[in-house]
């Protein structure tokens, strides 16, 4: 039998410790990126339109001191920095294939039943 944790909290619930992790603003987008491989900071700045190099700096903070991203300094000058997926980052890709496959298959959808539905109420008026 299955048991709830009367509180979902990260110390003692498996769900809500990695929600903490998966769940800040940011860090999916980042992981999907990083799971095709390096990237420098740059890159990830790009593909993440809106986001701050502040904010895109702590979240990479966060990320490799939670053990999932790892830095590489190369001494290049000018210097070079890529970051990557350390093995338990890349434990999450599962977890990001999911979001992926329900974005696709409920989110996308309805939006585009919800746009085609829009457009043919539109021509019929």
């Amino acid at each position: 039998m299955r048991t709830l944790n009367d509180v979902h909290d990260n110390h003692s619930c498996s769900v809500a410790a990695c929600a903490e992790i998966i769940g800040a603003k940011w860090t999916a987008l980042l992981v999907h990126d990083l799971s095709e491989g390096a990237r420098r900071f740059s890159n990830l700045e790009h593909s993440c339109p809106g986001i701050s190099p502040r904010t895109l700096s702590e979240r990479l903070r966060v990320l490799e001191a939670e053990g999932i991203v790892e830095r590489h300094s190369y001494p290049e000058s000018p210097p070079r920095v890529e970051y990557s997926l350390t093995e338990k980052g890349r434990g999450l890709l599962p977890i990001i294939h999911a979001m992926s496959q329900f974005g696709h298959e409920f989110l996308f959808c309805d939006h585009e039943l919800h746009s085609s539905t829009v457009a043919s109420s539109a021509a019929s008026a």
